[in-house]
């Protein structure tokens, strides 16, 4: 039966490991002076080597020949302990043994002495999925350990691991590995295995395992299968990944506003099988990439790109502020959030392309700023520009003739400073609210008294003098689904809810948002 090649070349010595060198040094240390302790926790990402060291070392302590700290893989308990046949080294899967019953049975075998090695060595994976029971067990024999024991535990979650367990191990976290390390490694593999495969799609691999040096060999592994010559293509095909031109056509549609673009790039994605969930996790990437391009003197340092990539990255870092930027990144992580909870990626993918082209959906405080400061924007570039400012609006006529040889002028608005609040409009319920508030909630109320409650699309805001408001709004669940309850009943939306700042001035943006638009036009600014 073929074997896979994670498995061939899986370390046998601790120098084999590699990204994890500020580990395997110190457990090499300790078995050449002879400082092993009873116990072990190793933790980190999957694939970054936790259980290749757990059996390097199950081999170095038992080994009858040990090399400078490293087993031989020689001697009858090195091939034993590879194949299996030596009984004091026992592997078990917390995933499916996780119970009390099983850890008392470890309990009751481990007081016996090792068969044929130095050691009894129990590695237990996934340590996380134990219950709670057999955590108690577990204590019971690592408080005090026979001087033959020693416990391995790994994990990817060290934070469902009790404190009394963690406190009685030496601790290991493994790093995920650098995405040069695992190309180099790739291509060591690759020359070993009389595989062709490009550096280019080396990279790519490694950059798609996330710091993960056996998702990487997998990839490699199943790619070789599937063609003589590995490169890019070949990669992004067996991955599932949009090419790398559609994720540049996707964020100059973003950029661009073009949704119609982007349902007809969506479509053409799903016909290649696409995954949705790592077409919007690249384009994070891609716009996490732009961010570093922007703020960074030298961003080739801090992103991993080719060449061609980075200068395509410049070209749209001039287009895209940082503003947008980081709100495209929102938007993408809310949507890749929220895909697993839904029954069509297409459609999340689709909902979250709509809103980065749409911005006029966006109703939140934060979308409002946007749209006004780029509105202003429009104004003061086209006033200064456009010819078009001289043509009057329709309907409106000139009150006074305006003097030869004068343009007229587009009135525009006083500035807008970030001291100003802006919302549309006071909610005219919000007494009617208090009224139910003081039958439902009578605390609540007592610290509303004359406040006043703002609408700024789906959010509420909230003027109280009684500052004990802010506090009950902050600490207190229950008080703020009461407030939420009681408004939904007077205006029959669900809205989300905020305080006003202390010394902020308020003003209605409806109004303000209306005259930066009339000023617009009448510069011969077309307004979307």
């Amino acid at each position: 039966m073929y074997k896979a090649l994670y498995r061939t070349w899986r370390p046998k010595t601790f120098e084999d490991v590699v990204g994890q060198e500020h580990i395997t040094t110190t457990l090499k240390n300790e078995v050449v002076q002879g400082k092993v302790a009873h116990s072990y926790l190793f933790t980190g990402s999957r694939g970054t080597g936790k259980t290749t060291c757990s059996k390097i070392l199950a081999k170095a302590v038992n080994c009858l020949h040990p090399v400078d700290g490293n087993p031989c893989g020689e001697c009858e308990i090195c091939l034993g302990i590879e194949d299996g046949s030596v009984t004091d080294v026992v592997e078990i899967d917390a995933a499916s043994n996780n119970g009390i019953d099983d850890v008392r049975a470890l309990r009751e075998e481990a007081v016996f002495t090792p068969v044929s090695a130095k050691y009894r060595v129990y590695i237990i994976d996934e340590t996380h999925m134990l219950s709670i029971a057999a955590f108690n067990a577990l204590l019971k024999i690592m408080e005090e350990p026979p001087e033959h024991v020693l416990f391995i535990l790994a994990t990817t979650e060290v934070h469902k691991v009790p404190a009394t367990i963690l406190s009685r191990c030496q601790r290991f976290d493994f790093r995920r590995i650098d995405t040069e390390v695992i190309k180099n490694r790739l291509l060591a593999i690759a020359t070993g295995e009389q595989i062709t495969l490009n550096e280019d799609a080396a990279e790519l691999i490694a950059r798609l395992a996330d710091g993960g040096m056996r998702d990487a060999i997998s990839l490699l592994d199943q790619c070789a299968t599937a063609a003589e010559v590995i490169d890019i293509p070949v990669v992004s095909k067996l991955a599932a990944l949009a090419d790398t031109q559609y994720l540049y056509e996707l964020a100059d549609i973003i950029l661009s506003k073009d949704g119609a673009r982007a349902l007809e790039l969506v479509e053409r994605l799903n016909a290649e099988s696409v995954d949705f969930a790592r077409l919007l996790s690249e384009l994070i990437t891609l716009f996490r990439n732009l961010m570093v391009v922007k703020g960074a003197k030298k961003p080739e340092n801090l992103i991993v790109c080719t060449p061609d990539e980075l200068s395509q990255l410049k070209g749209l870092a001039v287009r895209c502020p940082m503003e947008l930027t980081l709100h495209v990144l929102t938007v993408l992580g809310d949507a890749l959030d929220g895909m697993g909870k839904t029954h069509s990626k297409r459609l999340a993918a689709e909902i979250c392309l709509m809103r980065l082209t749409n911005p006029e959906l966006d109703t939140g405080y934060d979308a409002l700023l946007r749209r006004i400061g780029e509105l202003e924007a429009r104004v003061q570039s086209g006033v200064v520009s456009a010819t078009a400012a001289s043509v009057p609006h329709k309907g409106v006529k000139n009150s006074a003739k305006q003097p030869q040889g004068e343009e007229p002028q587009a009135e525009l608005p006083p500035p807008v400073t970030r001291e100003v609040l802006e919302v549309e409009e006071k909610l005219k319920c919000w007494n009617d609210v208090l009224e139910h508030l003081a039958t439902v909630n009578p605390a609540l109320h007592g610290t509303m008294v004359n406040s006043t409650a703002y609408v700024k699309g789906d959010l509420i805001l909230i003027d109280a003098p009684d500052s004990m408001f802010t506090e009950m709004m902050r600490k207190n669940d229950y008080t703020k689904q009461s407030l939420r309850d009681a408004i939904m009943l007077k205006t029959g939306k669900i809205y989300r809810l905020g305080p006003v700042k202390k010394n902020t001035e308020i003003k209605e943006t409806g109004v303000l948002l209306a005259q930066l638009e009339h000023a617009a036009r009448q510069a011969g600014i077309e307004i979307n």
